[in-house]
């Protein structure tokens, strides 16, 4: 399996974490515009609305009588044949929220982690300590780990620190959210990301249980079959 390095807000080395073999697979891109989407539809707010017959301002009173004018009938000035009346099937508020399959969104959010790693645009540091709540300290760290247009901070609910939330919720381009809670579309949306270690282990475990075992084990096959064939070469030669 490969590893990933652990760098502390400095950029320094100070460890390895080791990848499970679901983040070998293909990026799955159909899967992570079926996830942005619904992510969007559940954000928009539908307040859009028309008035109708019984909205819009006007007496209801029959304007002539029904024969004998040479005129074409009509029953109130509100009739949606005529200017300033009401609207007929016109939108009127409501959600755009609609249910999306658990299994399709974690396998959405494995690809966005995938695609991150292939990139080089997924760092994991030990943690997001720091000596002052400071806006200052977060952006000389963002800096030296090359996060510089825009950045995603993941930490774990159990580490979240008053520090970290007041340091970071003024930095332009920064958006700070649990490991419970991060979304496909907020990876895609960030250019990095940047994970604390907790964060990074207990959202893979989450995703580990998530995946059946017959897709594990093909994931772990895929991974070993480059260093089988490599393995038979050395042999013949």
């Amino acid at each position: 399996m490969a590893n990933i390095n652990v760098v502390n807000l400095t950029g320094k080395k100070v460890g390895e974490f080791e990848l499970d073999a679901l983040f070998s697979g293909d990026v799955n891109e159909a899967l992570l515009w079926e996830a942005v989407k619904h992510y969007r539809a559940s954000i928009r707010q539908g307040t859009h609305a028309t008035k109708n017959r019984k909205n819009v301002s006007g007496a209801g009173k029959k304007l002539w009588k029904q024969k004998g004018t040479g005129r074409a009938r009509v029953g109130s000035i509100r009739t949606p044949l005529w200017r300033g009346g009401g609207t007929v099937h016109g939108p009127q508020p409501r959600s755009y929220d609609y249910q999306f399959p658990r299994k399709k969104l974690l396998g959405a959010l494995r690809s966005a982690l995938s695609s991150k790693i292939n990139d080089g645009k997924l760092v994991v540091v030990e943690n997001f300590d720091v000596n002052e709540a400071k806006t200052k300290h977060y952006r000389t760290a963002l800096d030296k780990l090359d996060a510089k247009k825009s950045a995603l901070l993941v930490e774990a609910s159990q580490q979240l620190n008053e520090k970290l939330y007041l340091g970071s919720r003024n930095l332009e381009n920064v958006e700070l959210v649990l490991s419970s809670e991060v979304h496909p579309y907020d990876l895609l949306k960030y250019e990095h990301a940047i994970f604390s270690k907790a964060a990074f282990e207990t959202l893979q475990e989450t995703l580990k249980r998530a995946v059946s075992k017959r897709q594990h084990v093909a994931a772990a096959s895929t991974e070993e079959a480059p260093r089988k064939v490599v393995r038979k070469k050395k042999e013949a030669v």
